[in-house]
């Protein structure tokens, strides 16, 4: 049988796995297992959001036009030491927090079998320090799943300094049958690749709005008028190639001493954030919101994500 035709539960054996955090990103990641055929455990200790998972997870199988019979496999409980004892794999999804994480990755040696696979969903937290209490850490790895995860399809699998080949192998090849499209990071370094090419781009779109080059209207406008418009089907080094890497080398001769290369976050973005100018959830942050254009934005990058989901894994 090859590797396409293996069923998702054939790959760790029909074994149950564990979602540590019921949030936005733990139930999807969840609803993704099951909708494969995995039986899932998501545990989840405020009383608030167990009470709304379950409609919560419904509501994503029905975006993704899948049977909403697929949420019988998932059940939510409050505490780590309810998880099952032939759990195979793990997710954690919790706040990014390392104490938080650490404390969770300790308490899952603990109630976990010893072969079960510990993967940590952080975005930015590198995946040694995560597991740095962790006594085999030959079963750690990083899954970076991107917002909404049943929209956005990849998920980048972090190879930490002690995790085993056979653990960076197994964790892509479940990811891949459940419809996901996991791709390998070889080095454990902050951020990983996606989160450090797009902050790369926030620190230059901040400083060019704080030196009053533009305002963040323009900003915004540039990106999603210009490149932005292509890369979603070229990426940049492939433009890159396409155009000559003697143009790309000439214009970073120009281009690259004059970039911003602050290595603290810029007093425009702190400013803001000390006066409670947090973004469009409070009407304000590099620009000024409505609640309807808030609405309006959201719905237009749901339907947009949407018409690219994945409705079978």
């Amino acid at each position: 049988m090859s590797m396409a035709d293996t069923r998702p539960a054939d790959l760790i054996a029909g074994r149950p796995a564990l979602v540590v955090g019921g949030g936005r990103m733990g139930l999807a990641i969840a609803q993704i297992l099951s909708a494969a055929g995995i039986a899932v455990t998501v545990v989840e200790p405020h009383a608030g959001t167990r009470e709304t998972a379950r409609e919560r997870l419904l509501q994503i199988f029905r975006v993704r036009e899948q049977p909403v019979e697929g949420a019988e496999l998932v059940r939510v409980v409050a505490d780590l030491g309810e998880a099952p004892a032939d759990t195979a794999f793990v997710i954690e999804a919790a706040p990014e927090n390392v104490e938080l994480k650490q404390s969770i990755f300790r308490r899952l040696e603990q109630v976990c079998p010893a072969d079960a696979i510990f993967a940590t969903n952080t975005s930015v937290i590198p995946v040694n320090r995560i597991a740095a209490e962790v006594q085999n850490k030959a079963r750690v790895v990083g899954t970076h799943f991107w917002n909404p995860p049943y929209m956005v399809r990849l998920v980048e699998v972090v190879k930490a300094e002690g995790t085993s080949e056979e653990t960076m192998d197994r964790t892509i090849a479940v990811l891949a049958a459940v419809g996901q499209q996991p791709v390998r990071v070889n080095k454990d370094i902050p951020g990983f690749i996606g989160n450090r090419l797009q902050h790369a781009l926030k620190r230059e779109a901040i400083a060019l709005v704080q030196a009053g080059v533009c305002d963040a209207e323009t900003v915004d406008t540039v990106v999603k008028a210009s490149f932005g418009s292509r890369l979603g089907i070229m990426g940049p080094l492939e433009q890159s190639d396409l155009v000559g890497l003697n143009l790309t080398l000439a214009i970073h001769e120009v281009i690259l001493p004059d970039l911003d290369n602050s290595a603290a976050p810029q007093k425009l973005l702190v400013d803001l954030v000390a006066a409670g100018h947090t973004g469009a959830n409070v009407g304000q942050g590099f620009r000024n919101w409505t609640a309807e254009e808030r609405t309006e934005l959201q719905t237009r990058l749901d339907r947009v994500l949407g018409a690219k989901k994945s409705t079978k894994p």
